[in-house]
C-alpha cells in the first residue's frame, strides 16, 4: 500500500469515523481546531488527577492508603488549568476523587504495571496507537486492565462484552505482558463507584483484529464523508462546523413518514426525531443558562414577547416518627399500622446509605445486604419503550 491517510490508528480515530465521518474528516484530515464541550473536558481533568495521584505511589514507592488531602489538591490545580468553571461541577469532581480514594483502599505501588501506559499495536498494514490507563497485577498469570469513565451512564453488558477499545487494550496488554495467561478487563465508572468487568476470547480478539482493518481499509478508500445525525452530536468537538448540526438546530428534518404501516419509514423518521429532539433540548438548556445568569440579577425579563421568571417550588417531606405520632393521636390507629400504611424507602436514599456503609463493610457484604433488602422490596412493572441502534 502507498502511503496511508491515517499516520496511525487509535480507538479514538476508529470511533468517530464510526459515528461520523464528516466529523472524522474535520479532526483528523483537515485538522480543525477542535472545541470540547464541558463532558470531555472534565473527563480529562479526572483522568490527569487519577494519572498524577498514581504515578506519586509508583515514584514513591508507596503502600497504603490513598491520600485524600493530595487527591484534593491536584485537582485544584488541574481545575486552575482546565477552563472548567462552575461551583456544582467542581463539586461532583470532589465527591468522584473522595469516592474513588476509599473504593480504592490500600495500595500498592508495586502492583501497578503501567499508568497512562502507550501501545503500538500492529494490524494488517496499520498501527494503533493507544495509551491504557492503567494495569495492575493480579498474580503470577492475570494482569488486570482498567480504563476510566466519567460516563454518566452505567454500560449494558452487550456493550461491555462488545466493546473494541477494551478489545484493543487486551491484545495490547498480551504483547507487553506475555506471561499474563488471563486479562481482567475493567471500566471504573468513576460518577458509580463501580468496575464493570469482562474479559474476552481468542474468536472475539480475532475478530477485532480483522474489524479494525476492515474499518481502517474503509477510513483510507472513502471519498467522502458524511455527517451522520446521532445522540452524540450535541457534545461533539466539531458541531460549529457541521450543516447537519446547523440544519438540526433549524428543525430541519429529512425523512417523514407519510405511510404509517409502512414500519421501516416510521423507524427511520423515529430515529431522526429522537436525535433532533435531543441536539434541540440541549439547546434549549444551553440558552436558559444565559437567561438564569441574567435572572440572577433582576427580577423578570420581557424578551422577544415572552416573560421571565425565577421562581421557588416547593414539595413537602413528612419526617416519619412525628407524622405517625399525630396520626396515631388523631385516629386511634396502631402505630404499625399506619408505618405499614404510609412507610417506604426511597431507592435513591438507600443506595446512598449503602454505599456509605460499604465503607465499613466491605462490598461482599454490601452485595448480600442488597440482594436480601432487594427481596423485601415490591417490584412494579411498566411497559417502557426502548430503542438501540445496531450497525
Amino acid at each position: 500500500m502507498s502511503a496511508l491517510r491515517n499516520e496511525h490508528l487509535s480507538y479514538s480515530r476508529l470511533s468517530r469515523f464510526e459515528a461520523c465521518p464528516l466529523s472524522y474528516r474535520l479532526h483528523y484530515l483537515d485538522k480543525h481546531t477542535s472545541e470540547p464541550g464541558v463532558p470531555l473536558s472534565f473527563g480529562k481533568a479526572l483522568h490527569a488527577v487519577l494519572e498524577r495521584l498514581l504515578q506519586d505511589v509508583i515514584d514513591t514507592e508507596y503502600a497504603g492508603p490513598l491520600s485524600e488531602e493530595h487527591a484534593l489538591q491536584l485537582y485544584r490545580e488541574e481545575w486552575a488549568t482546565s477552563g472548567l468553571s462552575g461551583l456544582d461541577l467542581f463539586q461532583q469532581g470532589l465527591g468522584i476523587l473522595q469516592d474513588f480514594v476509599r473504593q480504592q483502599g490500600r495500595v500498592d505501588s508495586r502492583d501497578i504495571l503501567a499508568i497512562e501506559k502507550e501501545f503500538r499495536l500492529p494490524v494488517g498494514p496499520f498501527t494503533v496507537l493507544g495509551f491504557i490507563d492503567r494495569v495492575d497485577w493480579v498474580d503470577d498469570e492475570t494482569v488486570h486492565v482498567m480504563d476510566y469513565k466519567s460516563n454518566h451512564q452505567l454500560f449494558t453488558r452487550e456493550e461491555l462484552d462488545s466493546s473494541l477499545q477494551l478489545s484493543l487494550y487486551a491484545l495490547a496488554a498480551r504483547r507487553m505482558w506475555p506471561w499474563a495467561k488471563k486479562v481482567r478487563l475493567s471500566m471504573w465508572m468513576l460518577r458509580h463507584g463501580v468496575r464493570q468487568e469482562t474479559t474476552r476470547t481468542e474468536e472475539q480478539l480475532d475478530a477485532a483484529l480483522a474489524y479494525v482493518e476492515t474499518l481502517g481499509q474503509q477510513m483510507e478508500k472513502a471519498e467522502s464523508f458524511p455527517a451522520r445525525l446521532n445522540p452524540n452530536c450535541v457534545y461533539c468537538d466539531h458541531r460549529s462546523n457541521c450543516p447537519a448540526y446547523a440544519k438540526a438546530l433549524e428543525g430541519q428534518r429529512d425523512v417523514v413518514c407519510e405511510d404509517t404501516a409502512d414500519l421501516e419509514s416510521v423507524a427511520r423518521e423515529r430515529q431522526e426525531v429522537a436525535h433532533l429532539a435531543k441536539i434541540l433540548n440541549a439547546r434549549k438548556a444551553e440558552l436558559e443558562g444565559v437567561l438564569r445568569a441574567h435572572l440572577a440579577e433582576q427580577d423578570e425579563l420581557v424578551l422577544a414577547g415572552t416573560r421571565y421568571r425565577m421562581f421557588n417550588t416547593t414539595s413537602l417531606d413528612y419526617p416519619l416518627e412525628p407524622t405517625v405520632a399525630v396520626l396515631a393521636r388523631a385516629t386511634g390507629l396502631p402505630r404499625e399500622e399506619l408505618v405499614e400504611r404510609l412507610a417506604s424507602v426511597e431507592k435513591k436514599a438507600l443506595d446512598a446509605l449503602l454505599k456509605d456503609a460499604g465503607k465499613r463493610l466491605g462490598t461482599a457484604r454490601v452485595a448480600l445486604l442488597k440482594a436480601e433488602l432487594d427481596s423485601l422490596a415490591a417490584k412494579h412493572h411498566s411497559p417502557r419503550f426502548w430503542a438501540k441502534e445496531v450497525a
